[in-house]
């Protein structure tokens, strides 16, 4: 296993190319594609050619960099990937903050334990100076996690996607700048220290 890192309770790894039946599960729950695609699944076939050789690459094309399969420690279950990734175009010292769990492990903190450890990372080791991540503006769970982790909303916008339920509310994006991240965690070391 080709491990990037290690939380309390998760471990993240790369994804390579005989884990396209970890992706055709995750994406094949119409629950967990709702605010993605109005619950339409991912077809194995754009699992195999398309959505997993892209993640493979992007490892390359940003090094330190992209989606992470996520498994728990304790038993080595996968419950999806967590994602920290620039823009295709845009600035090098951004990226987007992403995560898909299946199902099973929704309300137990994992999403937020492993943004946490990528946006860590993101500030210590890769220099970035802002962390985003958007989501539909319905999609309350997602947006809890985003705040728990510390981001801010931005703003409400409206891409030209094909419409799907909720998505007359628009798309939100939420951001946490280096020297935000930098106060709150030097409160936090403060508090534990006292």
């Amino acid at each position: 296993m080709d491990i990037f890192m290690e939380t309390d309770r998760l471990v993240l790894r790369r994804f390579t190319r005989s884990d396209p039946e970890l992706l055709v599960e995750l994406d094949s729950d119409p629950e967990v594609m709702r605010h993605l695609t109005g619950g339409r699944t991912t077809p194995r076939i754009r699992v195999e050619t398309a959505v997993l050789p892209a993640m493979i690459r992007d490892y390359t094309r940003y090094p330190g960099f992209g989606a992470f399969a996520t498994h728990t420690k304790a038993d080595g279950e996968f419950i999806g990937w967590c994602m920290l990734l620039p823009e295709f175009d845009g600035s090098k010292d951004e990226a987007e903050l992403g995560y898909r769990l299946r199902k099973p492990a929704w309300g137990k903190g994992y999403a937020v334990e492993g943004s946490r450890a990528l946006i860590d990372y993101g500030f210590t080791d890769r220099g970035l100076r802002r962390i985003f991540a958007e989501t539909m503006a319905v999609n309350g769970q997602s947006r809890r996690v985003m705040e728990k982790v510390g981001m801010r909303y931005e703003y409400t916008y409206f891409p030209p996607f094909a419409p799907i339920e909720g998505s007359e509310h628009g798309e939100v994006r939420y951001v946490l700048d280096h020297a935000e991240w930098l106060t709150a965690s030097q409160r936090k070391n403060l508090h534990e220290q006292s």
